[in-house]
């Protein structure tokens, strides 16, 4: 590859894994990384066991109905992005730093050595579980409780009404200077659309998620993940993560617990953390997990740095060979 978005060589650059969260996954995602590595299948056991089912034949066999469900999609999407992350390594490719977009900050604090493997499973489980059932109890008569983008109405302005005009109704991630998203019930969500339609945003979308995550309507998840979380050690990262809800490095274990548990009710302050990521000094990032959504958001803060899809072998050959033509 020539031009401004040539990878170059992986030796040569400084690299971020950026590992995407819920709404990423799909059926079929990761088969030909299991297909291909004895390390993905040994992955995969150790996400079905944590879950007490059969991850490779959700994942695999599943419908996109069945992989919605929160309790079962964090755990999917976790396999995935370590799946893809392991055959990064597999083929040479390792990275400087991470960071994980809401549920993907888990597979990040893996990858910096702060959660071992045999309890990110079975923390990512709980999590899951405890924001789905945090949301269940949210549904009324108008519907259950979600969450939708705001396209193309400034940040501040939607966060303003949401503080001013709205009721239940949060900033639930702040994706790129173009694109917010909200949290609320049912009712809340349907006067956001009008009124950020009468501020001027171009689009207000519904997104497929069971959940209004990243908000405080959802505390009873904090609380149940926090109790969850005082039977684990997490350790001082060995590598620079960040953190949705601060946007910045993380220092510590104990700073990475806490901040975990802040996460579920806390706005996923993603452009921060890209920029966070760019003032770090890396010259490039790989998404590495299902999907291209974190690629493209990169797009609208990252341009001087290449970000590249890594979800797949054929994009992670594509690298590799990228990686020898210019080493």
């Amino acid at each position: 590859m020539t031009g401004p978005c040539s990878y170059g060589s992986f030796r040569q650059m400084k690299t971020c894994f950026l590992f995407p969260g819920q709404g990423a996954q799909s059926p079929g995602m990761g088969r030909d990384l299991w297909e291909h590595s004895a390390r993905v299948r040994e992955i995969f056991e150790a996400a079905s066991a944590a879950a007490a089912f059969d991850v490779r034949a959700l994942i695999f066999e599943g419908t996109e109905e069945e992989l919605q469900g929160t309790d079962r999609a964090q755990i999917a999407i976790t396999t995935v992005n370590l799946a893809a992350s392991a055959v990064l390594r597999e083929r040479g490719l390792s990275c400087d730093g991470a960071a994980g977009f809401s549920l993907g900050e888990y597979a990040a604090l893996y990858e910096a050595g702060v959660i071992a493997l045999e309890d990110l499973f079975p923390i990512v489980t709980a999590r899951g579980e405890a924001m789905a059932a945090a949301s269940d109890a949210l549904r009324t008569d108008a519907g259950p409780a979600g969450m939708a983008a705001v396209l193309g109405l400034d940040y501040s302005r939607i966060k303003e009404l949401c503080e001013t005009r709205l009721r239940d109704v949060y900033v639930a991630n702040y994706n790129s200077p173009t694109q917010t998203v909200l949290s609320g019930t049912a009712e809340g969500l349907a006067e956001a659309d009008r009124l950020c339609k009468e501020a001027g945003a171009k689009r207000f979308i519904a997104l497929k998620v069971s959940g209004p995550f990243h908000s405080p309507l959802i505390d009873g998840a904090r609380a149940e993940l926090k109790r969850h979380l005082e039977a684990y050690t997490f350790r001082d990262p060995r590598l620079p993560v960040y953190s949705n809800v601060t946007g910045a490095a993380i220092r510590t274990g104990a700073e990475a617990k806490e901040l975990c548990v802040r996460q579920i009710v806390s706005t996923v302050r993603w452009v921060d953390d890209e920029r966070a990521v760019l003032a770090d000094g890396f010259t490039r990032c790989v998404e590495a997990g299902p999907g291209r959504v974190l690629t493209g958001l990169w797009k609208s803060v990252g341009e001087t740095v290449p970000c590249a899809p890594a979800g797949t072998i054929e994009q992670i050959e594509a690298l590799v060979e990228d990686a020898r033509e210019h080493a």
